[in-house]
């Protein structure tokens, strides 16, 4: 069974055999994944890691957790699931409605009910 590690804090030219290079040193790599931003085409800063098994995850984590990689201290560490709402979605805002409380202490009414 794989196992998935988060490494941050990653400069946005930061190759994704770069990450891999650093993180083979540890252990046997099945795969990076470096996030990129869908609008811009760049990097995101982070990326994921699976490796194959948890004795290799430990020592990624203990041997590359503030390494310098292209100019900057990255950050490893086991990744957690991504976190779930109410409504079973993953992230975002929601309903979108734009309800709720402003800084103020007035209450937004929403999208629809500002005209």
């Amino acid at each position: 069974m794989s196992t998935k590690i988060y490494v941050g804090n990653l400069s946005y030219n930061t190759t994704e055999d770069q990450v891999k290079e650093l993180i083979e040193k540890t252990g046997s790599v099945e795969s990076v994944n470096l996030i990129i931003d869908k609008y811009s085409g760049r990097s995101k800063g982070f990326a994921f890691v699976e490796m194959t098994n948890d004795e290799d995850v430990a020592k990624a984590i203990s041997e590359t957790n503030g390494v310098e990689l292209d100019g900057r201290k990255v950050t490893v560490n086991e990744a957690r699931p991504p976190k779930q709402n109410n409504r079973g979605f993953n992230s975002g805002y929601g309903d979108r409605s734009g309800g709720g409380f402003k800084k103020d202490g007035s209450q937004n009414r929403g999208f629809r009910n500002r005209y």
